[in-house]
């Protein structure tokens, strides 16, 4: 197995009240404060940037488990720590049950292969050079044909805020509402990243896709994993009214406004990916480290 950047179990020390900003409560009848994992701090960039790469590989793993994968579409692109307008995202046609840390491919913005010898998606480079440079914010950006999310995007309609877990994109996200083919060119890319704006972490291209952004690929992975099921909850629960004829019970703005500010941050989001980060490790042994 080869070495993990860090022990990826950073460990913070809590007030003995907890932290609502994750979900962590609790201390020890001695009254000492319990630790959680939080977001590493890093000794050097390049540390950093193999933290980035391994849950990178991680997340293509995560995404494979749950079916996201569907021949070559689909991708994760995470930002370089150190070349700041350069993103790691797979190779074209290698499956992401198989990825690791040395398949990786480093792009520039002009989609210029630096590190790697295997070509791109297209579309990932188009799309998501884009968000990458008109978001400075976005660490990363996850995109896949998952089943839940493509039945969901042929309504071109935001989710209803109907339970807890789809309070994670309380005011937002965002629906792409056209429809032009496999996205090759730079200025639909561009025209994505403006509809996307600042402050958005989703958005649902019609007919098509999800996609997530978030402050790191673990968050984003994460963010995407519970979109997919809140889409599916969602059909679920359209299909269910309209056979019995009772009405969706929706959350009032307010309620809905309270449970975003604690179920939607990104430390949540970094906190809630660490245990499937891992089942991958414990699965593969930490191959994907390599």
């Amino acid at each position: 197995m080869a070495p993990i950047a860090q022990p990826n179990t950073v460990l913070t020390e809590e007030p003995s009240n907890g932290n609502a900003s994750v979900g962590a409560l609790g201390k020890t009848k001695a009254g000492k404060p319990l630790k959680i994992r939080a977001y590493p701090k890093f000794d050097s960039s390049e540390e950093e940037r193999m933290y980035r790469k391994q849950h990178l590989a991680a997340a293509y793993r995560v995404f494979a488990d749950r079916g996201f994968d569907e021949g070559v579409a689909g991708h994760i692109s995470v930002r370089d720590p150190i070349l700041t307008d350069h993103f790691w995202l797979n190779p074209l046609s290698q499956h992401f049950s198989q990825i690791s840390v040395s398949d990786l491919i480093l792009v520039d913005e002009e989609g210029t292969v630096v590190v790697g010898e295997e070509p791109i998606n297209a579309a990932a480079f188009a799309i998501h050079s884009e968000i990458h440079k008109a978001r400075p914010d976005v660490t990363a950006a996850c995109h896949a044909h998952s089943v839940y999310g493509k039945a969901f995007s042929v309504f071109g309609r935001e989710l209803d805020m109907m339970t807890q877990d789809s309070l994670r994109f309380y005011k937002s996200h965002a629906v792409y509402p056209q429809f032009g083919g496999v996205v090759l060119d730079r200025e639909e890319g561009r025209r994505i990243a403006e509809h996307l704006g600042m402050g958005k972490r989703l958005y649902c291209r019609i007919m098509v896709y999800l996609r997530y952004v978030g402050s790191s690929v673990d968050s984003a992975a994460f963010w995407f994993l519970s979109l997919d099921k809140t889409c599916h909850a969602q059909l679920l629960a359209d299909a269910a009214a309209n056979g019995s004829g009772h009405q969706k019970t929706m959350i009032p703005d307010e309620e809905a406004k309270d449970s975003y500010a604690q179920v939607g941050t990104e430390a949540k989001g970094w906190l809630a990916f660490q245990p499937y980060y891992d089942e991958i490790l414990a699965k593969s042994n930490g191959s994907f480290l390599n």
